[in-house]
């Protein structure tokens, strides 16, 4: 079972790259990129929530469970 990060299919179908998400968000570059890559251990919630303002999308549309 595993928590599937699919932040890089939303940033593309949004015409968006890493850095302006960065910017957007308020979260460092290596730590967006730890979360698209799915090698982060843990997402607070208010990070979640600024990543789906800027996307204009839902955490299910980020995060999927996959058994």
């Amino acid at each position: 079972m595993a928590i599937i990060v699919n932040l890089d299919v939303m940033m593309a179908k949004r015409k968006m790259s890493l850095n302006e998400l960065s910017k957007k968000v308020g979260v460092t570059l290596s730590n967006l990129s730890i979360l698209k890559n799915g090698k982060a251990k843990a997402v607070r919630f208010s990070t979640l929530a600024s990543i789906c303002k800027a996307l204009a999308c839902q955490p299910g549309d980020i995060l999927e469970y996959v058994e």
